[in-house]
């Protein structure tokens, strides 16, 4: 497939199939984060939310997001990235143990979260 310089890329990434791949990877190591087969200084880079008080909210594995002075380039480290990206997926992805369940599952969504018209 053939593209000038000029013409928007996301039409074609499409017919290719292709995905985000830095939401991919970044939302893959920190699966593997939260589940403890990361090295120690990745998993101490991100936190699990907690409440003072039990809520139905509690178990949904949501991360506890650090607030960035500098929105350019603090929004893109991986503390302060994965947490977000974490947060956006749904619970029942979120709640799941196998990597490789999580892995087709996060394709799946990031595919049509990429694509949706």
């Amino acid at each position: 497939m053939r593209a000038r310089k000029y013409e928007h890329i996301t039409p074609i990434l499409q017919s290719l199939h292709w995905l985000p791949v830095s939401y991919y990877t970044i939302l893959l190591l920190t699966h593997i984060c939260i589940h403890g087969h990361a090295p120690t200084y990745l998993q101490e880079l991100i936190t699990l939310q907690s409440t003072p008080r039990t809520l139905r909210s509690t178990n949904t594995l949501l991360l506890q997001v650090p607030s960035t002075r500098l929105s350019t380039m603090g929004d893109r480290a991986f503390c302060s990235a994965a947490p977000r990206l974490w947060n956006s997926l749904p619970t029942q992805l979120r709640a799941t143990q196998s990597l490789d369940s999580f892995n087709t599952g996060l394709k799946t969504f990031l595919f049509r979260k990429a694509y949706e018209c």
